[in-house]
C-alpha cells in the first residue's frame, strides 16, 4: 500500500510540475508563432530575420525540452534519449503544453473528487433537515470522480512518455539500426568473454593444479626409488598432502567455472557460499522473493563473485556488501529487472576497462543489461548491474 502511495504521489508531483511548465510552453509557443508570423509577412528582411528568430526559438525549445526530460526521468521513470534534433524539440514543445494542461485538469479533478467524497466524513455535522440525500449523492459522485481522476493520472503519465518518445526518440529505421549495432557489439563481446574465460581456466589449471600434480609425481617417484623406509614413508605423507591440495585447487577451478550450488540450491545459496569463502567479511542483503531465470541468476552470480574477488585482491577492502533487489516496472514500461550492487570500503580507483570488469560488462550486455562502476579515489567502490527480467 505504501509503495503504491509513493508512486502515486510521485506521478502527481510530475503532473503538477508539468502543468507549470505547460503554462511557460504555451506562452513561448504563442510568442514564437507571433514572431515567425511577423518575419514572414515582413517584406525584404525575411531570410535573415527568419534565421535569427529560428535560432532563438530553437534555443528556447531545447531548454524547455531538457527540463521536460529531467522531469520525466525523475517523476515518471521515462528515460528519454538526448539524441534529438532541433526540429523534434520545437515540435515537442508545440504539442506538449496541451498534455501538460490536461494533467493539471486531472489533478484538479482529484482535488474536487476528494473534497466531495469527504462529505461522507464531515457532511453530517452541517446537514439540515432533508439534505441527507444531497450529501450522500454528492459524496458518491465525488468518490466516483476521484476514482476516474486517479486513473487519469496514470493515463496522462503514460501519454507523457509516448509523446516524448514520438518527437524526441529515434525513427523506426534508426532504432532498428541502433539495435543491430548493439546486438553485433554484444555478440562480439560475448565471444571475447568466452575466450578470456577459457584463457583464465587454462592459466588456473597450468599454474595451480598442473604444478601440484607434477610435484605429486616427483614425490611418488622419489618415494619409489628411496631405499630408506622412513624417508619413503615421509615422502608418501608429503605426497598425500600434495594430492589433497591438488584436489582443493581443482575444486576451486571448478567452482569458478560454474558452481553446482547455483542449479542445486539456487542463487541465494551460491552467493552465501561466495560470502563464506571470502577472505574479508561479506554481508549479503538478499531481497528477492522469487528465483530469477537461469541466464539472469548465472550472470548475477558471476557479477558478485568477480566484484568480491576484485575487492579482495586490488582494493584492500575490509568489508563488502552485496545487495540484490527487484527493480519494479515504471509507468509505460513492460517489466522490471534485477538490481545487483556490490560495495566495498577499499581505496577505490577501479578501472571499468580492466580485464575483470570488462568481462562482467560483456556478460551483462549479452542480456541487454547495464553495468556501472563508481570508484572515486579513496573509495568506496560500487559495482552495480541492472539485469532485465520479463
Amino acid at each position: 500500500m505504501g509503495r503504491w502511495l509513493r508512486r502515486g504521489l510521485r506521478l502527481a508531483g510530475g503532473l503538477l510540475t508539468g502543468a507549470g511548465t505547460a503554462l511557460v510552453e504555451l506562452v513561448c509557443v504563442a510568442v514564437a508563432g507571433l514572431a515567425l508570423l511577423c518575419v514572414r509577412t515582413w517584406p525584404g528582411g525575411w531570410p535573415a530575420a527568419r534565421r535569427c528568430v529560428l535560432r532563438t526559438v530553437t534555443a528556447g525549445a531545447r531548454r524547455l525540452t531538457e527540463a521536460e526530460r529531467r522531469r520525466l526521468a525523475r517523476f515518471m521513470g521515462h528515460d528519454i534519449s538526448a539524441d534529438y534534433d532541433d526540429r523534434g524539440a520545437r515540435q515537442y514543445v508545440a504539442a506538449r503544453w496541451s498534455l501538460g494542461l490536461l494533467g493539471g485538469l486531472v489533478l484538479l479533478a482529484v482535488a474536487v473528487g476528494a473534497a466531495y467524497g469527504s462529505l461522507l466524513l464531515w457532511g453530517w455535522f452541517i446537514m439540515r433537515d432533508g439534505e441527507w440525500i444531497t450529501i450522500t449523492t454528492s459524496a458518491i459522485g465525488g468518490l466516483f470522480l476521484l476514482f476516474l481522476a486517479l486513473q487519469g493520472i496514470v493515463g496522462v503519465a503514460i501519454l507523457e512518455g509516448q509523446l516524448a518518445r514520438h518527437f524526441l526518440g529515434p525513427s523506426h529505421r534508426d532504432a532498428l539500426r541502433r539495435r543491430i549495432d548493439e546486438l553485433s557489439t554484444s555478440r562480439a563481446g560475448v565471444v571475447n568473454a568466452v575466450h578470456d574465460e577459457r584463457r583464465r581456466i587454462e592459466r588456473d589449471l597450468h599454474d595451480g593444479v598442473q604444478q601440484r600434480i607434477v610435484a605429486l609425481g616427483m614425490l611418488l617417484g622419489r618415494a619409489r626409488r628411496s631405499q630408506d623406509p622412513d624417508k619413503a614413508r615421509a615422502l608418501l605423507v608429503q605426497a598425500h598432502e600434495e594430492s589433497r591440495a591438488a584436489l582443493t585447487d581443482l575444486r576451486e577451478v571448478a567452482w569458478r567455472v560454474y558452481p553446482t550450488a547455483l542449479d542445486e540450491a539456487g542463487l541465494r545459496a551460491a552467493l552465501e557460499a561466495v560470502a563464506e569463502r571470502s577472505a574479508v567479511p561479506v554481508r549479503l542483503e538478499y531481497g528477492l522473493t522469487a528465483e530469477p531465470g537461469e541466464a539472469v541468476r548465472t550472470v548475477a552470480y558471476f557479477v558478485v563473485a568477480e566484484a568480491v574477488t576484485n575487492a579482495i585482491k586490488h582494493s584492500g577492502a575490509e568489508r563488502v556488501t552485496v545487495a540484490l533487489t527487484w527493480r519494479e516496472a515504471e509507468v509505460g514500461h513492460v517489466g522490471g529487472g534485477l538490481l545487483v550492487r556490490v560495495t566495498d570500503d577499499g581505496r577505490g580507483g577501479a578501472d571499468p576497462a580492466g580485464g575483470g570488469l570488462l568481462g562482467l560488462a560483456r556478460r551483462v550486455a549479452a542480456l541487454d543489461g547495464r553495468l556501472r562502476v563508481v570508484s572515486p579515489p579513496g573509495g568506496p567502490t560500487t559495482v552495480s548491474a541492472e539485469l532485465p527480467c520479463a
